[in-house]
């Protein structure tokens, strides 16, 4: 049975409400980047070991990724049974409210150890909630998608997650050129503040979405999975371990957007806060570009390669790069900035949801999507801690740390090579494993 069309200014108005939900909670999730690079080493962590602190701030940016798996069986599960609506209303409002208490927390001067023990489980809360974010908003477009289009569409949560890290570097840059003592009092507490603003908006625009097709009628004519865990492990677990290996890429992402600018900030380099900061807000610009550009080109020639590009791209790039930044030659590091993160590492970030999602049926795709990415997701947001440990005592090893990236894009690589191409399978018969499957997709294509 053919899933019936979305409502006409569906696709559209689904896309939309992904990039606008996308956009805020990476907005918070990567200000905490920003401020545990450049901020909370001295506001919450002990000031007489600049080294320790630094890494103590790190482990706290990664402990996020550690809370994700656990949101992601959680909300995977409801988010399969009550739809895929409901999950993204859910998170929107968890990742406004814990970003903005971290605003709102005393500092370790003010309360001792009780400060770092409150951001981390503001930090946990952040973690719960993206661990849904994504998985729910890239079901909600795909299944919303023309079959032809669903590369593009799909994108557009991905957009929405640069535009956000986009916009948190902005924010970022006029509070990091504050005078140091209004920086550490209030300056760094702005940012948090003002994701509210944003929350109220994606809010409201995602309470006027329609339930996906997809999943109305998989409700209509089977009902919904009791356990869809338990479903998805018995028929799908070869493609969750993909998505696993396949998401460990986004190290690239997190090696770069923190640890790459703690280390060009750092004395042995001695760049500017504000010109680190304005590699990212224009890599970020670029990709807001390039990812629906790779996109659309997935739906022409297949996910698959346009994933391998991103990938295998990726690691190589990230060479020249941190090289860049060692030598101390602005131009240089913002020319390759924008190569690396805006253009080459887009091609697998644009795609991934598409590629992933159409690994799955229907009944299973929001918990297979949460829980591959969010377990791969973890291991990459430890990423950076690892990188501040492999870099030495100084900090500076940028060759180790490149190397360590890369062979984090061998999985990713290998994961592309073995998945099956799906990007003309027809929406209704994805994640089929029955014999009878080619006969299925050439009677629908008739």
């Amino acid at each position: 049975m053919s899933v019936p069309a979305a409502p006409p200014g569906q696709p559209k108005k689904a896309a939309t409400a992904a990039w606008i939900g996308s956009a805020l909670e990476y907005y918070d999730f990567f200000i905490y980047g920003s401020a545990a690079a450049l901020i909370f080493p001295t506001v919450f962590f002990d000031e007489s070991d600049p080294a320790t602190a630094t890494l103590l701030s790190l482990a706290t940016f990664g402990v996020a990724y550690a809370a994700r798996p656990i949101g992601a069986l959680f909300l995977g599960h409801y988010g399969d049974r009550v739809g895929r609506k409901k999950i993204m209303v859910f998170t929107l409002i968890l990742m406004g409210l814990s970003t903005f208490l971290i605003g709102c927390l005393p500092t370790r001067d003010q309360v001792g150890t009780l400060a770092p023990v409150l951001l981390v489980i503001c930090r946990v809360l952040q973690g719960i909630s993206a661990a849904g974010e994504q998985a729910s908003a890239n079901s909600m477009t795909l299944e919303h998608a023309p079959s032809e289009r669903r590369g593009f569409f799909t994108s557009f949560t991905l957009s929405g997650t640069q535009g956000g890290q986009l916009l948190a570097t902005l924010v970022f840059i006029p509070i990091a050129a504050l005078p140091e003592d209004q920086l550490l009092s209030w300056g760094w507490r702005v940012p948090f503040w003002m994701s509210i603003a944003v929350a109220v908006v994606g809010y409201v625009i995602r309470r006027t979405l329609d339930e996906t097709p997809a999943f109305t009628q998989q409700t209509e004519s089977e009902g919904v999975a009791k356990l869809p865990l338990a479903i998805l492990l018995r028929e799908h677990w070869a493609d969750v371990l993909r998505v696993i290996a396949g998401a460990l890429v986004a190290s690239v992402s997190t090696i770069f957007t923190v640890w790459a600018l703690a280390y060009g900030t750092s004395e042995s380099v001695g760049l500017s806060r504000s010109s680190m900061l304005w590699v990212g807000a224009l890599a970020n610009l670029v990709a807001l570009a390039a990812i629906p550009l790779w996109a659309t080109l997935s739906d022409r020639i297949g996910r698959r390669p346009v994933f391998l590009i991103g990938a295998a791209g990726s690691s190589v790039m990230m060479f020249v790069y941190l090289w860049a930044i060692s030598t101390g030659a602005y131009p240089l590091v913002l020319v390759l900035g924008i190569v690396t993160f805006g253009v080459v590492y887009s091609a697998a970030n644009g795609i991934w949801p598409s590629f992933y999602g159409e690994m799955f049926s229907t009944r299973v795709r929001l918990s297979g999507m949460a829980i591959g990415t969010q377990i791969g997701f973890a291991i990459a947001g430890f990423a950076v801690t690892f990188a501040a440990q492999i870099a030495g005592p100084d900090g500076d090893d940028w060759f180790a740390v490149a190397l360590f990236t890369a062979a984090l894009c061998v999985p990713p690589v290998l994961a592309a090579l073995t998945a099956r191409e799906t990007h003309k399978i027809p929406t209704e018969l994805l994640g089929s494993r029955a014999p009878h499957e080619k006969n299925d997709r050439e009677r629908v294509a008739a």
